[in-house]
């Protein structure tokens, strides 16, 4: 988790200095390096938690410009300079900020001050669980209303592609029938609801050079469209190491924030299974096939083989996949 530090005095930046040095991060000076707004407009660009050390009014006039929902923004967390109190203001189940704030209690002895509905009453929440399994989220209003049901009692009801270790929390049951309030799998379900997508898809590709970024884009919507998986489940592109600086593969990953990994010839000819050859591929790098052993090596099973259309190729694969009912740390 990339974390960002803003202080405001002496003592303050003392103190973000023992977080970072705990937890990892940056730490940067209002008035100094920053403005105000300058560091809250660009952290909240680029990173996943923002740690205010002041008070807690500075820091959500700060975010209030920003703010564009509770699946996209990033963590924000207060702490105040004496670290007496931490207190997560902004996302605190799928940006983590609940979790980060009781870390940063561990380092200075602070109180956190955990105000979500489902942490005060003990009670399952299934956006912490979301983040917890690695999923990205659809139709993230539901939230509100399973939220609810189990406040006031109610029950849940999960269905799952994949089996769940553990005993499910009070009020909550798999079902494999359409009886669910929210769905896990990567395709979408056969109706509108809460859907948790694991992001555990690889992407292999392989192009000739100078392909730009739009026909990448393009190969991809017709896969995703061909194979049902939501694009939120990708977690990494996979290629060989003569593409690590091609332009339009990176501002394609730029685009999806993908992490890319590039593997050699060498490397490649050693994936374990059967690939889908060919003479041309093998001339030119070495390998019989980029994109499909690419994907095995990414630590990916192979869903849908080699996609070829005008110059670029494409295959998908899921990584392994095993939830339990882990929802908080501890």
């Amino acid at each position: 988790m990339r974390l960002e530090y803003l202080s405001f005095t002496d003592r303050g930046e003392k103190m973000a200095r023992k977080l970072a040095a705990a937890l990892g991060g940056s730490v940067s000076r209002c008035g100094v390096e920053y403005s105000l707004s300058g560091w809250t407009k660009q952290q909240f660009q680029e990173a996943e938690g923002l740690i205010f050390v002041g008070a807690a009014g500075i820091a959500v006039r700060a975010v209030a410009p920003y703010l564009r929902g509770k699946d996209k923004d990033p963590a924000v967390v207060v702490v105040d300079e004496r670290g007496q109190f931490v207190i997560p203001i902004l996302s605190g189940h799928l940006g983590g900020a609940n979790d980060l704030a009781r870390e940063i209690a561990e380092v200075c002895g602070a109180v956190p001050v955990i105000t979500t509905a489902t942490d005060c009453g003990g009670v399952f929440a299934i956006d912490a669980w979301a983040r917890h399994q690695n999923c990205a989220v659809e139709g993230v209003k539901e939230i509100k209303r399973i939220s609810g049901k189990l406040l006031s009692g109610g029950e849940t009801r999960i269905k799952s592609r994949w089996p769940v270790a553990g005993t499910p929390p009070l009020g909550v049951t798999l079902t494999e029938g359409s009886d669910w309030d929210a769905h896990v799998d990567i395709c979408r379900g056969e109706k509108e609801g809460l859907w948790l997508i694991p992001r555990i898809a690889v992407l292999g590709i392989g192009c000739r050079r100078h392909t730009p970024a739009q026909k990448l884009e393009s190969v991809l919507k017709e896969l995703l469209e061909e194979t049902g998986v939501s694009e939120k489940a990708l977690c990494l592109a996979v290629s060989i190491d003569l593409k690590r600086e091609e332009a339009g593969i990176l501002e394609f990953c730029k685009n999806h924030g993908l992490p890319f990994r590039c593997f050699s010839a060498e490397e490649l000819a050693q994936a374990a299974g059967e690939f889908t050859p060919s003479d041309f591929v093998e001339q030119v790098t070495g390998v019989d096939n980029v994109c499909e052993r690419s994907v095995v090596l990414g630590g990916g099973k192979l869903l849908r083989r080699k996609m070829a259309r005008d110059g670029v190729t494409m295959a998908l694969g899921l990584r392994p996949f095993a939830p339990d009912w882990r929802w908080k740390n501890g």
